[in-house]
């Protein structure tokens, strides 16, 4: 249960954000001024914050720089009713996760803060990665025939300083690759940096590649550096890169024809020697089509294309993750390492998992939360597909299968003969199986 700090001097909005935080299964500590607020921080360990702006006291803006100074890992959610769209990016530049207006929507409030607590999360399995020994190869658990395809690829790759754009689903490991192609080149004693473009808000986004002079907009209070600058002499990681803006395309572009960058607001060119790996689970020559992404760039980072392919396709590693998560989790948690029974095993390779390895790592931290000193087969269908809708499960498969929610009313409306799809002129795929 995530733990939220609600700060604001009115008693009745800390009540109604209570209620409706408990509600959404979150623990919620309320202070009713900046300073209580800095103190409580201080004594507990909260996940999130929810700040006002206008207080008695100590006011927001004040509370705010403290806690960005102390606490720079946890999410800052700031509100007020006197505010203004400018108020607002200049928080987020200088380190905000969002801002939300009075009086507030509250389903948007309730997105933000989910939204909030899944890039926590997301950093904190970043930093784990990073405290990873330059010299150790991050390990690629399986050996199935796709993943000894895959290594096979990393190796040689990694001999060259070539562009690679690494695609699949969420969840499949496409960081790991990055990691591996990194650790087993030639510049693996230098900086591995990676970057989410989809994490960024999108007037940001150049400054955190480029870096930016001071003065450059509101709050650049002093020159800061660039990941691409941070990089330099080893390799960049740019993941999600199908949601970066069409400006910082153009200026990604530009770095990597001629090795130089400018940071915002700066006129001196500054060269770079750096390796670009990139990764995306979207169609890029689709969105090339429909005028999102630039052609020129696509072709730029896809000079070698790596797939990395879903669980689903490689049932036969899932014993070896399992096994790997339970050891590894067991040891981080200082807990005895427990079995798993042979049927449990197969349950969970007979699992669907569209979240791929990540589901996998979590459903495995949630049995040995739950389960016994082993792991059975009660235990997988109580907490792992009991919490699956097969109904849900089955139409997500049969819209990713098709390529959209169109195409599978289409397909189904079909095979049910509903529609004459040739009349209709859809096309549909052959041999569909869910």
């Amino acid at each position: 249960m995530s733990k939220i700090l609600v700060i604001d001097d009115d008693p009745a909005i800390r009540k109604i954000l209570s209620e409706i935080l408990i509600h959404d299964d979150f623990e919620v500590t309320t202070a009713e001024n900046g300073k209580k607020g800095i103190d409580l921080t201080r004594k507990g360990k909260f996940e999130l914050i929810i700040l006002d702006i206008k207080m008695k006291g100590m006011n927001g803006y004040e509370t705010f720089k403290v806690l960005n100074a102390e606490f720079p890992n946890i999410p800052v959610i700031m509100m007020s009713g006197h505010g203004s769209l400018e108020d607002a990016v200049e928080f987020v530049k200088n380190g905000a996760f969002d801002y939300i207006p009075k009086p507030m929507d509250m389903n948007k409030l309730l997105i933000t803060v989910r939204n909030a607590l899944d890039l926590r999360n997301l950093s904190k399995e970043v930093r784990k990665y990073r405290r990873i020994s330059r010299k150790t190869v991050p390990t690629m658990f399986g050996n199935s025939e796709q993943l000894n395809t895959l290594k096979e690829q990393i190796s040689k790759v990694a001999e060259s300083d070539s562009r690679v754009l690494i695609t699949g689903p969420n969840g499949s490991g496409k960081e790991l690759v990055a990691l591996n192609i990194h650790h087993q080149s030639n510049r693996k004693e230098g900086p591995f940096v990676e970057v989410n473009c989809a994490a960024i808000p999108a007037e940001l986004i150049e400054s955190v590649l480029f870096g930016a002079e001071k003065g450059a907009y509101t709050g650049a209070y002093k020159t800061t550096t660039g990941k691409f600058e941070q990089a330099n002499e080893g390799t960049l990681f740019l993941d999600e890169i199908g949601d970066m803006t069409e400006s910082a395309q153009a200026k990604v572009l530009r770095a990597l024809q001629e090795n130089k960058i400018t940071k915002v607001g700066g006129e001196k060119d500054i060269e770079v020697d750096v390796r670009v790996l990139a990764a995306t689970n979207k169609d890029l020559q689709k969105m090339i089509v429909q005028g999102s992404f630039r052609e020129d760039l696509y072709y730029r980072l896809n000079v070698v294309p790596m797939e990395v392919p879903p669980l689903d396709d490689r049932k036969e590693d899932i014993p070896i993750l399992v096994n790997h998560f339970i050891q590894s989790i067991s040891e981080n948690e200082n807990k005895p390492t427990k079995t798993i029974s042979e049927r449990a095993m197969q349950n969970l390779v007979d699992y669907n998992y569209q979240g791929n390895i990540r589901e996998l790592r979590n459903i495995v931290e949630r049995l040995l939360i739950f389960s016994g000193p082993e792991i059975t087969t009660e235990d997988v269908q109580k907490y792992v597909i009991s919490k699956s809708s097969p109904t849900s499960l089955l139409v997500e498969r049969l819209v990713k299968t098709l390529g959209g929610p169109q195409e599978a009313i289409a397909y189904i409306q079909n095979q049910f003969q509903l529609i004459d799809a040739k009349k209709e002129g859809i096309t549909l795929k052959k041999d569909i199986i869910i």
